[in-house]
């Protein structure tokens, strides 16, 4: 089937446009913070990553018939109102949930060294064991961590192994928020962690938010922590996000600006997914692989062992937390131009490959540390 060129608006921070959407049309690309329904006058299909709220207001009176969202979570979409106008819709589930992932465990291995303690004497809590929660869950189990979940939904349809919120608090060393935002429903998110239960959280606890910021009440997570600074904080989203609570800030052990799913190898595949979405509403043979997209993205990084490295080491050499904080942290200094510095930090983020991009090179690992890198992504020969 043979289309006609499309005019194409795209988030100016979706990777591989034009390899696999440029010979589909033409391609304007803009911050998808500022996208407005001016901007989609001539559009016949919108791309957009989590920033950009995409719901009648945005597209009524436009021609805009396809739209795609190069991320996991769908909150900023309004799919009810796609579906009545024949629009069609994809997101990309899955793309960057590696990346995630990897993003929680280098987080772990940091605070575990400084804190001197390893994640297999710890009993880690996942709260939403979807696509990142499933991926963590995988990685951790085959480390040999102790793990409790909880996710209602799941549960609800008759899944087991599953816990109440209030016993893995009570339970769980370290707790990870991996759960979509919904405000609706049987089991809504929107402040899942508020002043009534954060009180229950374990002292010396470590928790971890890299789903969506509004999951824990920010202003009741400030006020609970001036008490509990016993809890070690790490979190990658904000309720207010691009504006972060400074004081909050400046409580976390790590802060980051949304970047947790910022690998580059989950950035190409959320457009890949787009681009075979949208072949398929067209009819249209898809072409291009994933794994030439992956390819001219760059030399995989090489990592040279000489067999004195740890598992955090090793880590540590692909994603390092510590440099995405101190910029973050940066970030906070002007309060005017914070939002905007928030935005520049995602726009502007470094090169990022998964742990599976790796070539280990130079000395072989140990037995046992080549099956602790095959479990959290590496491919150790």
């Amino acid at each position: 089937m043979k289309l006609s060129r499309l005019n194409i608006v795209a988030d100016e921070n979706i990777p591989a446009l034009t390899r696999l959407f440029g010979h589909l049309g033409e391609i304007r690309t803009l911050p998808g913070r500022t996208i407005q329904n001016s901007d989609l006058q001539q559009a016949d299909m919108l791309l957009v990553r989590s920033v950009t709220r995409v719901d009648q207001q945005l597209l009524e009176n436009t021609p805009v018939r396809f739209v795609g969202t190069a991320t996991i979570g769908t909150d900023h979409i309004d799919t009810d109102w796609l579906q009545a106008h024949s629009i069609g819709f994809s997101s990309a589930p899955g793309c960057n949930a590696d990346a995630v992932a990897e993003y929680v465990i280098s987080n772990l291995l940091l605070v575990a060294a400084e804190q001197g303690f390893k994640l297999t004497e710890r009993v880690v809590g996942i709260v939403g064991v979807g696509n990142v929660g499933r991926r963590l869950q995988q990685r951790l189990t085959d480390l040999g961590v102790t793990l409790v979940l909880n996710d209602p939904p799941r549960a609800a349809a008759g899944e087991t192994g599953f816990i109440a919120l209030s016993a893995l608090l009570a339970q769980a060393d370290i707790i990870c928020l991996h759960t979509p935002l919904t405000k609706t429903g049987d089991h809504p998110s929107f402040h899942l962690l508020n002043a009534d239960n954060l009180e229950h959280i374990k002292p010396g606890a470590i928790l971890l938010n890299a789903g969506r910021g509004p999951v824990i009440d920010n202003k009741a997570l400030l006020n609970w922590h001036r008490g509990r600074s016993d809890v070690t904080l790490l979190l990658d989203v904000w309720e207010e996000e691009p504006v972060v609570d400074s004081q909050l800030a400046q409580r976390v052990r790590i802060g980051t600006p949304h970047i947790a799913g910022y690998s580059l190898d989950g950035k190409i595949r959320g457009t890949w997914m787009l681009y075979r979405a949208f072949c398929q509403q067209q009819g249209i043979t898809p072409d291009i692989e994933l794994a030439d997209c992956l390819a001219s993205a760059g030399p995989a990084p090489d990592i040279q062992l000489d067999g004195s490295e740890t598992l955090t080491d090793i880590v540590h050499a692909i994603y390092q937390p510590e440099a995405d904080f101190q910029r973050f942290m940066a970030s906070l200094v002007d309060t005017d131009l914070q939002p905007q510095a928030f935005d520049l930090l995602r726009k502007n983020y470094p090169v990022r490959r998964e742990f599976v991009a790796a070539k280990l090179s130079g000395d072989k690992p140990s037995p046992e540390l080549a099956k602790q890198l095959q479990a959290v992504g590496f491919c150790p020969d």
